[in-house]
């Protein structure tokens, strides 16, 4: 391959802008600080810190008190022996964050879960489009079928959603009225998992062998792949060791959920048949290759990011309390009156609702983890000093703290509901949550996420019909493995006129 010519030629131009915009910001060039110890016992210490003794954000914050700088070297889990090599340099500001994009300087190739890659039997002995780099030829031809997969359903988007949410309400009501309160999290899965199918095959999940079974089935193949890098958060404290232990030493076998894999990857064979017909004809890509790719994208990309994604929206709307609900319901109503229902065109009026999924994205991104491989060396800057990155060093970007970056943002910790209205909209470009800036598009040549504006349009729409039924809402939130839990407490509905 021709990678090593090309590496020389990105090395020596990305040398030499760096070396440009350094003189003309005259920032001084600084060591990465940070010690990730001893190889075994680093990592050990390090990770039982992040996950039991700090928590997720306070080791974070203790290191870059401690360094000085947002940009440090650390080890992230699950380390020995799963991953062997854990060390990373820690990004943590807006301004270094975006290197994550630049796939000129970094490689993305088995970068999807951080320093470890899963077993492929997970998905079929394929490495899918989500763990490929842009420069491998097979993303993308991999990526453009998923695009235009996506594009073929574009009028569906919301008339489906909107049957999904009408279903979910109406069981919220039934099952607060009845017991007074509302677990949110398991009716938004099972709403998720339906629209996620039903926009792919064209049938309801309850229709197929799978029954009502599909969010368990997809639920326990993504625990037993990504398993070592939660923590349950229930046990006390003398049992964490425990726990690590189990969770971090070694990864799940696939035969465990083997036979639940199997029962997913045949009625997507059987009822994706359209989308599959076209992956064959139109990219070239072999029958049971795009089958795998299209229950990653269903189950892992598109149902896994909802499981996050909406609790979380619910709970940063809910939080945000009655006066943004009164505004956002007053916009809402009356746009839907003019343009005559919930069309796109009627989103793309509604300025507050607009700034408020923006807002969420931005304050708690559904996915918080960014990685990346130096392809060569380059200088990397944050707000205040450089450092030099070295060709295969792994690059590891927590988001939550680039996207609340004080000197970007401000009051960067509370929700700003009218954040991103007017003026404001030039912020954009520092939310990053979809492997990009929100002000880029998502390319089959890029790592962008593919359903970017499709996770912008159904987070609007769920606020939309949430506020053209109710006034507003209570919720009890925690968290839970990788995603807010939320129960609802209270729904005040609209009043008959």
């Amino acid at each position: 391959m021709s990678s090593s010519s090309s590496s020389s030629s990105s090395s020596s131009s990305s040398s030499s802008s760096s070396s440009s915009l350094l003189s003309t910001l005259q920032l001084p060039l600084k060591p990465i600080p940070g010690d990730c110890g001893h190889t075994f016992f680093g990592p050990f210490r390090d990770r039982l810190a992040y996950f039991y003794n700090e928590g997720r954000d306070k080791f974070f914050e203790n290191r870059i008190q401690k360094h000085k700088s947002t940009i440090f070297k650390t080890n992230m889990p699950p380390g020995p022996l799963i991953a062997s090599c854990p060390r990373v340099v820690c990004l943590l500001d807006a301004v270094s964050f975006p290197v994550l994009f630049d796939t000129s300087k970094v490689e993305k190739r088995d970068v999807l879960d951080g320093t470890f890659l899963p077993s492929l039997a997970y998905t079929g002995g394929h490495r899918v489009c989500a763990y490929l780099d842009p420069s491998e030829p097979k993303h993308t031809s991999l990526k453009s079928f998923i695009l235009s997969t996506l594009s073929a359903r574009h009028h569906k988007f919301i008339p489906l959603f909107q049957t999904g949410l009408s279903e979910l309400f109406n069981e919220l009501e039934a099952q607060i009225s009845s017991k007074k309160e509302a677990y949110f999290n398991t009716l938004s899965d099972t709403m998720s998992f339906n629209y996620v199918f039903r926009l792919f095959c064209d049938k309801s999940p309850s229709e197929t062998r799978i029954g009502f079974k599909g969010p368990k089935l997809v639920d326990k193949w993504l625990l037993f792949q990504l398993a070592p890098l939660g923590s349950l958060g229930l046990l006390p404290n003398l049992l964490c060791n425990l726990e690590d232990i189990l969770l971090r030493t070694f990864t799940f076998p696939f035969f465990l959920v083997k036979s639940d894999y199997k029962k997913l990857y045949d009625v997507f064979y059987e009822f994706g048949s359209s989308v599959l017909d076209e992956a064959e004809s139109k990219f070239g890509i072999e029958r049971d290759e795009a089958c795998h790719n299209l229950v990653f994208l269903a189950g892992f990309n598109a149902y896994g990011g909802m499981k996050v994604l909406f609790p979380g929206l619910i709970k940063w709307v809910a939080l945000a309390g009655q006066k943004l609900h009164k505004k956002l319901a007053d916009e809402i109503r009356t746009t839907v009156e003019v343009e005559g229902g919930v069309t796109l065109s009627a989103l793309n009026k509604m300025v507050l609702t607009k700034s408020v999924v923006y807002e969420y994205l931005r304050i708690d991104p559904p996915v918080p983890f960014q990685y990346g491989k130096a392809k060569v060396d380059f200088v990397i800057q944050s707000h205040d000093a450089a450092f030099e990155i070295k060709k295969g060093e792994m690059i590891f970007g927590y988001q939550p703290f680039a996207t609340k970056d004080p000197k970007v943002f401000e009051n960067p910790e509370e929700f700003v509901g009218d954040r991103f209205v007017g003026e404001g909209e030039k912020l954009l470009k520092y939310v990053y949550w979809s492997n990009g800036r929100e002000t880029e598009e998502t390319r089959a040549g890029n790592k962008h996420c593919a359903g970017k504006d499709l996770v912008v349009q159904l987070c609007r729409v769920m606020v939309v019909e949430l506020f053209l039924r109710y006034e507003t809402f209570e919720v009890e939130s925690g968290t839970f493995m990788f995603a807010p839990s939320v129960t609802f407490k209270s729904l005040t509905k609209v009043s008959s006129p």
